[in-house]
């Protein structure tokens, strides 16, 4: 299945179905506060093992009790595709089981 770049469009409204991410630049970004760094380092592995699961990695930043995403794809240049969307999702429905806000 190719992945094709989605318009500025397409991406505002399934931003809007995704409370606190948001456009940055030609990335979709999110950050998350946890209860502790276990909880922020757990959340980084399960991010991570989704990453692996749809053959699709973002660049995830661990700080002491944050994790930062930033998603685009880098086989089409860079842009935003529906692949980057379905990343998203995984990860906001697994987010609230490790307490993260």
């Amino acid at each position: 299945m190719a992945v094709e770049p989605l318009s500025q469009k397409v991406i505002e409204d399934r931003l809007a179905e995704l409370p606190g991410w948001s456009l940055d630049g030609d990335r979709i970004a999110r950050s998350y506060r946890l209860g502790s760094h276990f909880a922020a380092t757990a959340l980084v592995i399960h991010i991570a093992q989704v990453q692996e699961e749809l053959g699709h990695h973002s660049d995830l930043t661990l700080g002491y009790d944050t994790v930062s995403l930033t998603v685009n794809t880098h086989s089409v240049g860079g842009a935003v595709t529906d692949l980057d969307f379905r990343l998203a999702r995984r990860v906001e429905a697994l987010a609230p089981g490790h307490g993260a806000s």
